[in-house]
């Protein structure tokens, strides 16, 4: 069964002030949640035993109504390029994967939010999977909690990235409890700046995120016209791109902010020049930069790489219209931990 089903709460799950609510709840002081809340995040604690500021029969009542859940380290896979694809095993067998892309001292983590995805974008071997369920928010930060003890204190995972499997905005809830963890000081401590929420498009919950946290923000954009995303983004049908650039420019910004739009280049579908002044047009009006995504083909997608000269007129169009366009290299290919590429299964 998935944890949440469990009659008893995984306190990981909660945020500070949910937990503060919950302990609360059974007579305990407030001052109590945040002495709980300090050792949860703590590298090496899997038991209330541990807890020894607490008493022992405070100690013993968590034991008896709560549960202290680690996600463990199903396997892991190196790239010839460095990047590590981690796969974890749930309470319920499913799989989940994360990928760790290092970039000199830079480390960043790429997460789940879910068990598989609903959007179904055609370019997107996630999308195979169909969706299986939300990943819980213990679950989410659990995978962060994972790969930093994996690496060791002495090489911290740097930046966050809600780019792995799943929809993160149709999992709000969860990942803004996450969010909440991951940012306390008490929690993980990570900065706004460094944690990075993606979305294929969800327009109403872009601004149900921007009332809630604050977060840097990735729009997956892939197409300059509501024809082309169709083909490639079911969302875009429910919220067309008009819609979707009105919640962008909603969206809050610091004062040196930018949203970031990915566009994944498919040979011969968004890949030509009219595409790229189309897409120069449209974000005129947003603070924001761009990354060009070359295409990771894989047997089951039906969409080819671009030639290298392609993707540098595409990128050169952009440019020049004012934009800082970066291409991104693929990264873990080889382990298909590349962008678009994780499609994990479930034990056999």
């Amino acid at each position: 069964m998935p944890p949440s089903s469990d009659p008893l709460p995984d306190l990981r799950n909660f945020s500070r002030q949910q937990l503060t609510d919950w302990v609360t709840s059974l007579g305990q002081p407030a001052f109590r949640a945040k002495q709980i809340f300090t050792w949860l995040y703590r590298p090496g604690i899997i038991d209330f035993s541990q807890m020894t500021n607490l008493s022992k029969d405070l100690r013993g009542k968590l034991h008896d109504l709560a549960l202290l859940t680690d996600l463990a380290i199903e396997t892991s896979e190196l790239s010839q390029d460095g990047t590590k694809k981690y796969a974890f095993a749930l309470a319920d067998d499913a799989i989940i994967e994360s990928v760790l892309i290092p970039d000199g001292k830079r480390r960043t983590l790429c997460i789940s939010s879910q068990v598989g995805c609903a959007m179904g974008c055609a370019f997107c071997l996630t999308a195979t999977m169909g969706f299986k369920r939300n990943l819980t928010p213990a679950e989410i930060v659990g995978q962060v909690r994972a790969v930093q003890s994996d690496l060791g204190e002495e090489q911290r995972i740097n930046n966050i990235v809600y780019m792995g499997m799943g929809e993160p905005l149709a999992n709000l809830d969860n990942v803004i409890t996450s969010l909440d963890i991951l940012g306390d000081e008490l929690g993980l401590a990570y900065s706004a700046k460094r944690i990075t929420m993606s979305t294929c498009g969800l327009a109403p919950q872009i601004n149900k995120l921007a009332g809630k946290v604050k977060v840097n923000l990735a729009v997956s954009l892939h197409a300059a016209n509501d024809i082309i995303r169709d083909q490639l983004m079911p969302v875009n049908k429910k919220y067309p791109i008009a819609e979707l650039l009105t919640a962008c420019q909603e969206f809050p910004l610091d004062k040196r902010q930018k949203i970031t739009f990915e566009y994944i280049l498919l040979a011969g579908i968004n890949d030509g020049v009219e595409d790229a002044r189309a897409l120069a047009k449209l974000l005129r009006p947003l603070s924001c930069k761009i990354n060009l995504l070359p295409c990771n083909e894989a047997p089951e997608i039906p969409f080819r790489k671009p030639k290298e000269a392609t993707v540098l007129a595409f990128q050169d169009i952009l440019k020049w219209a004012g934009y800082t366009v970066l291409i991104r290299s693929s990264r873990g290919d080889d382990i298909s931990a590349a962008c678009g590429q994780l499609a994990a299964k479930k034990k056999s």
